[in-house]
C-alpha cells in the first residue's frame, strides 16, 4: 500500500501558527495523519453554506438552491473546492483504507455521486450559457477526480466512476472546444491559470488513452509556452496568489516534452533552478481567515509539488527538494484547526505536494 510521505511531519501537523521552515528530517506520514487530513473534506463536502456560485442567471428559473444545479458538488464553499474535496476522499481512501473515518467517507461518496446525480452536473455543464463556467480550474480537478476513481481497484469506485462519466465527458468536450479558440495563454497566480488547467487534464488524456485529447494539449502546450525565456518569478507571488505562473508552466512542458527537449527549454526558462544554491522564499500568510490571502497557503503546496517533480524526475535538479520541502514545512502545520476559508480546500494541495514528494 502507498503512503504520502511529508517533510518535517515533527512540526506537529495539530498546531496553528506559522511553521518554522525547518527540513532536518522527512518523516513518513501515518495511518493517524492521514485521518486528520480527510476530516477537512469531510467537513466540508456536505456543507451548504457558505457557497459562492459563480454561475451566470439565464433568467429567474437559475435562481435555486446551489444543490438544484449542483447537487455533488454544491459543498466546500465553491464547485471546484468541492471537486477536489472528493479528490481528497478518494485519494486518502485508495491509499488508507483503514482509516477511522474510511466508513464515514465511503458513506459521503456513496450519498453524493449518484447516476442522477452525475446526469444533472452533466446537464448543467452541458448549457451554452454555463460553458465557460470553472474554466479551466474546476475542470482540470474533475479530471482529476475521474482519474484517481478510475485508478482506484475498488467495487464502490467502479460505481461512482461510471456515475461521473456524463459529467467527464462533457469536460472533456469543453476542453477540445476551447483550446482552439484560446489563442493566447492565460499567466495568472489564480483559477484562470492555463498551464495548471492543461496539467491534469493531459494526465487523464494519457492515462485513458484519448489520443485526440493529448495531441491536443500538446500541440496548445507548445503553442503557448514553447519559446517563453526568462520566466520573471522575483514578480511572485502576486498577493491572491495560490499557483505559481512560472513553475506551473514548468509542470506542464515537464508533461509534454520529451526529455531531449526539456532540459533545454527549462535551462532557457528559468536557469536559475540549476544553481545548487538555490534559494525561493516561501510564501507568507499574513491573515489566514481572509479568504484570498490565505491563497498563499496553496502557492507554498503548489509550487512544492512541481518542484518535487522536476528534481524526482532529473538528478541534476534534487536540490529543488529542500527548496519544496521549506515551502511545505511554512503552509502544513496551519491545515488542522484552520478557519474555513483555507481549510475548504487547502488539505487538496497539501496532498498532492506529499503524493510528489515521493521519490
Amino acid at each position: 500500500m502507498k503512503k504520502l510521505t511529508s517533510v518535517a511531519v515533527f512540526l506537529s501537523f495539530g498546531l496553528l501558527g506559522q511553521a518554522q521552515a525547518s527540513t532536518e528530517s522527512s518523516h513518513e506520514l501515518t495511518l493517524t495523519e492521514a485521518d486528520k487530513l480527510i476530516t477537512l473534506p469531510l467537513h466540508c463536502v456536505e456543507t451548504p453554506y457558505p457557497y459562492k456560485t459563480g454561475i451566470v442567471l439565464g433568467s429567474a428559473e437559475d435562481l435555486k438552491e446551489p444543490s438544484q444545479h449542483h447537487p455533488i458538488f454544491y459543498g466546500c464553499f465553491d464547485w471546484h473546492s468541492a471537486a477536489h474535496g472528493y479528490w481528497s476522499l478518494v485519494t486518502l481512501l485508495r491509499q488508507f483504507p483503514d482509516m477511522a473515518h474510511a466508513e464515514q467517507a465511503r458513506e459521503v461518496l456513496k450519498r453524493n455521486i449518484t447516476k442522477e446525480n452525475g446526469l444533472r452536473e452533466a446537464e448543467f455543464f452541458s448549457k451554452d450559457i454555463n460553458k465557460a463556467f470553472e474554466r479551466t480550474y474546476g475542470w482540470a480537478w474533475l479530471l482529476k477526480l475521474a482519474d484517481e476513481l478510475e485508478a482506484w481497484d475498488d467495487p464502490m469506485a467502479a460505481e461512482l466512476s461510471t456515475n461521473l462519466q456524463p459529467l467527464v465527458g462533457v469536460i472533456v468536450q469543453r476542453y477540445m472546444e476551447f483550446l482552439p479558440q484560446l489563442l493566447y495563454p492565460v499567466r495568472v497566480g489564480e483559477h484562470t491559470n492555463t498551464a495548471f488547467g492543461l496539467s491534469f487534464a493531459y494526465d487523464y488524456a494519457v492515462n485513458h488513452e484519448l489520443t485526440e485529447f493529448e495531441q491536443l494539449i500538446e500541440t496548445r502546450a507548445k503553442a503557448y509556452f514553447l519559446t517563453d525565456k526568462n520566466c520573471p518569478i522575483s514578480w511572485e507571488p502576486s498577493g491572491y496568489d495560490f499557483i505559481s505562473p512560472c513553475l506551473e508552466e514548468i509542470g506542464l512542458m515537464q508533461r509534454v516534452l520529451p526529455k531531449n527537449e526539456f532540459l533545454p527549454w527549462l535551462s532557457d526558462f528559468m536557469p536559475q533552478l540549476a544553481d545548487k544554491n538555490y534559494q525561493l522564499e516561501v510564501g507568507k500568510v499574513s491573515d489566514r481567515s481572509d479568504g484570498k490571502l490565505v491563497h498563499l497557503d496553496g502557492l507554498n503546496f503548489s509550487r512544492a509539488w512541481n518542484l518535487y517533480a522536476l528534481a524526482n524526475a532529473y538528478p541534476q535538479y534534487a536540490h529543488l527538494r529542500d527548496v519544496a520541502d521549506k515551502h511545505v514545512a511554512y503552509s502544513y502545520p496551519n491545515l488542522i484547526g484552520d478557519s474555513y476559508e483555507g481549510g475548504h480546500w487547502l488539505g487538496s494541495f497539501a496532498i498532492q505536494a506529499l503524493n510528489q514528494s515521493r521519490d
